[in-house]
């Protein structure tokens, strides 16, 4: 995994928790960004659900709260994703304010997604950071996510 690995740094305007369980639960995944079965606990699996018929696993490898998760990307229609590693870095600044370090290792410019897959990121970060702040972000099939495939 190389430096050119996708990345995208925000400043979320939520507690650490708040960011931390989006991406450790199940209907935090899905409020932000897809469909989300499985389990999201150390050591689970997480099915993403996009439009194939089969969904993307990841591993959850680290939950350590409120301050990192980690997957492993173990199966995806996409398979330049597979082994690829989405990292969420949380700091918090105070109660109620942290920044967001997301880093999605192994994603870089060499692949044949990355175009996609960075405007895909682009709108999925601040969705996140959407669901962490008010309780509900622009997850895949929205009306927001909608116009952004227009």
């Amino acid at each position: 995994m190389t430096d050119e690995s996708y990345q995208r740094t925000i400043r979320v305007k939520a507690a650490p928790e708040a960011v931390f369980d989006a991406v450790t639960s199940l209907a935090g995944i899905t409020g932000w960004w897809t469909r989300a079965t499985g389990s999201a606990g150390v050591g689970g699996q997480v099915e993403l659900w996009f439009d194939p018929p089969e969904p993307c696993v990841v591993r959850v490898d680290e939950a350590t709260r409120p301050t990192l998760v980690q997957w492993t990307v173990t199966s995806c229609f996409l398979d330049e994703w597979v082994g690829t590693r989405p990292t969420f870095a949380i700091t918090p600044i105070d109660d109620d304010e942290c920044e967001l370090e997301f880093v999605h290792h192994g994603l870089t410019p060499a692949l044949d997604c990355i175009e996609m897959c960075t405007r895909g990121w682009d709108f999925f970060i601040p969705s996140l950071r959407a669901y962490a702040e008010v309780g509900g972000g622009n997850p895949l099939g929205s009306e927001a996510e909608r116009a952004r495939r227009r």
